[in-house]
């Protein structure tokens, strides 16, 4: 019984090497697909035109702030307290409103941005799978991690035209 174990065992052993040797690998460079993305440009555009006017406006609340703080320093000596006051409160309130406003357009403009690069790392991916399937590859790696990997292993460039075809 142990001899028709052991015999198995070394059967199953060689079996395993001969069938991943015959796994075909590809490796792919996202971050340089993402980077030349057709898409990418646009997706900034949209941002701008969806955001322009908030930025416009967050940009405007900083000019007033800085132009309210050269008049308090230029002209702070020759103002009474009441001035000073009145100054430094429209000051405050401008700070405040800037940060708020800021912050808002911030985080408004991270989600959004994420959406946008959320659909473009979706149609990289389609690509990728597209590609590998097209190639009958069995296993698709991130080139950036991969030490060394033959030219024609590389599927980057195929990935890319496909992207740029629309999937």
């Amino acid at each position: 019984m142990k001899k028709v174990i052991a015999t198995a065992a070394l059967l199953l052993a060689t079996l395993v090497p001969a069938a991943q040797a015959a796994q075909k690998i590809a490796v792919v460079n996202t971050q340089a697909i993402m980077a030349q993305h057709p898409d990418r440009e646009a997706v900034g555009q949209r941002l701008e035109s969806e955001f322009g006017e908030r930025i416009a406006e967050v940009q405007k609340l900083q000019a007033d702030l800085q132009e309210l703080a050269q008049k308090m320093q230029k002209d702070g000596a020759l103002m009474n307290d009441a001035q000073k006051t009145e100054l430094e409160r429209k000051g405050q309130s401008l700070q405040a409103d800037l940060q708020l406003k800021g912050q808002a357009l911030q985080e408004d403009t991270q989600k959004r941005e994420s959406e946008e690069m959320n659909k473009i790392v979706a149609s990289v991916q389609k690509a990728i799978n597209a590609v590998a399937q097209e190639g009958g590859y069995d296993i698709v790696l991130e080139a950036r991690a991969v030490v060394f990997a033959k030219d024609e292993d590389n599927i980057s460039e195929k990935v890319l035209e496909k992207v740029s075809k629309g999937n």
